[in-house]
């Protein structure tokens, strides 16, 4: 699932508006669904829905669940099993922040879910 940032700064903010696009999370976070991804606070842990860049494909932000940590960075899951653009296809990812809530169109909190 790839992410979009809504604003043209790119995540320069400690708190920052995401789009996201594609069904790799779903049913957790959906197309369309607008999040917000705090830079900084709590260390990520394994559970946490993050916004990275895998090492392999810099040029891609994407939206996916922390597994556990790995070579410095992140090995990172979707989801919906039926979609595998994650850690099994582009390795390990280095997480630019963690998705602290949906804004739009379902407002909530992200839950975790258990690894």
């Amino acid at each position: 699932m790839e992410a979009k940032p809504v604003s043209v700064l790119r995540l320069r903010w400690p708190l920052s508006p995401v789009l996201v696009t594609g069904p790799s999370m779903s049913p957790t976070l959906r197309h369309g669904d607008a999040v917000l991804v705090r830079r900084g606070g709590r260390e990520i842990r394994p559970g946490d829905v993050v916004i990275a860049v895998f090492r392999s494909r810099p040029d891609l932000l994407v939206v996916k669940r922390a597994v556990r940590p790995t070579d410095g960075g992140w090995w990172l899951y979707g989801d919906n099993d039926l979609v595998t653009d994650d850690s099994r296809a582009y390795g390990v990812a280095d997480v630019l922040g963690r998705v602290v809530a949906r804004y739009w169109p379902r407002p909530g909190r992200v839950p975790p879910r258990p690894l």
